[in-house]
């Protein structure tokens, strides 16, 4: 089994959070596939089987993400990768699971003989209506209703669904409070995560 020294370099740079959840997605993949290489690929780790990618992870600054080539998302407010947004260890599927899938994105290159075929891209998203609180939060405040209203859809649908997401009414209305102060600011709802 070959190690890639890039890889090593990028757990050892990586979040103190992310660094078992990288080794061990590293080490799952060699026990589940013998030979699989190791490749540095969008200035990501990939494994590899037969020249084809089976798997990549990434290590961001709040979370990691695994992808199983061929796999797809969760959905897409679940970030990069097949699993969603992983803080830990325990946000990681059974080995089990990931192994199986593991073994089918190998099963697949080893039958088609290609690159896996990517999923048909999904058609646009409606958007969504604006919840009734949301709205009259954004009348008292014109500033942040200015800036939600020059957001394309997809920024304002993260505005809408990360406050309609919220499972609890105080939860919610923290989320309200912030997104007007933010909006009032003209701040994107990922506003933390951008260079």
């Amino acid at each position: 089994m070959s190690r890639d020294p890039r890889i090593d370099a990028y757990i050892d740079k990586a979040g103190e959070f992310a660094k078992p959840i990288l080794r061990h997605i590293r080490e799952l993949v060699h026990a589940t596939v013998p030979g699989a290489g190791e490749a540095v690929k969008w200035g990501m780790p990939h494994f590899t089987h037969n020249g084809k990618n089976i798997a990549g992870m990434a290590a961001f600054k709040a979370h990691c993400a695994v992808m199983v080539h061929g796999d797809g998302r969760q959905a897409e407010s679940d970030g990069m990768g097949s699993y969603g947004k992983l803080n830990s260890l325990k946000d990681l599927p059974d080995d089990s699971e990931l192994a199986a899938k593991l073994i089918e994105a190998r099963d697949r290159i080893d039958t088609a003989g290609t690159a896996v075929r990517r999923p048909a891209k999904p058609k646009p998203k409606v958007e969504l209506p604006i919840p009734q609180d949301f709205e009259a939060a954004l009348r008292d405040n014109p500033d942040a209703r200015a800036a939600f209203e020059g957001f394309p859809p997809s920024q304002r649908r993260e505005y809408i669904e990360w406050v309609s997401d919220a499972k609890q009414d105080a939860t919610r209305a923290k989320r309200l409070a912030t997104s007007i102060e933010w909006l009032a600011e003209g701040k994107r709802r990922n506003w933390k995560y951008e260079r």
